[in-house]
């Protein structure tokens, strides 16, 4: 089992950056972490993703560049840095964790335990 607890979300104004963290406790090892968002009325898309040993890190085009994940395995916490935001970052974002190695950690699908999500509101 795995708890997931997201923390840093918040209000920023356009062009702002917010640092967003996911403290993971239980059977991390060898787990791939994600962020995923979620806006109103629409779907979960992801967001980042790291392996467990933060050898490959991916992307969803929409952050590419201006996004960045990254983890801290000594303090089990993985982060997601955002910077340039724009006001179509607004949603809830959600930090995931696989079971074990994931064939593919873009996919929803691929992951075992979430947390209960962190509001992002950017505003114009």
């Amino acid at each position: 089992q795995v708890e997931l607890v997201e923390s840093g979300g918040g209000l920023v104004q356009a062009g702002g950056s917010l640092r967003l963290s996911c403290a993971a406790s239980g059977r991390t090892f060898r787990n791939d972490m994600g962020w995923f968002r979620q806006a109103p009325g629409k779907e979960r898309d992801f967001v980042a993703s790291i392996r467990w040993n933060s050898a490959s890190t991916y992307y969803g085009d929409p952050v590419k560049g201006r996004f960045a994940i990254s983890r801290d395995n000594a303090k089990n916490t993985v982060y997601l840095q955002m910077n340039s935001l724009k006001p179509e970052d607004t949603a809830v974002y959600y930090c995931a964790s696989t079971y074990t190695y994931s064939a593919d950690p873009s996919l929803k699908s691929s992951y075992r335990y979430w947390g209960q999500g962190t509001q992002v509101t950017v505003s114009s």
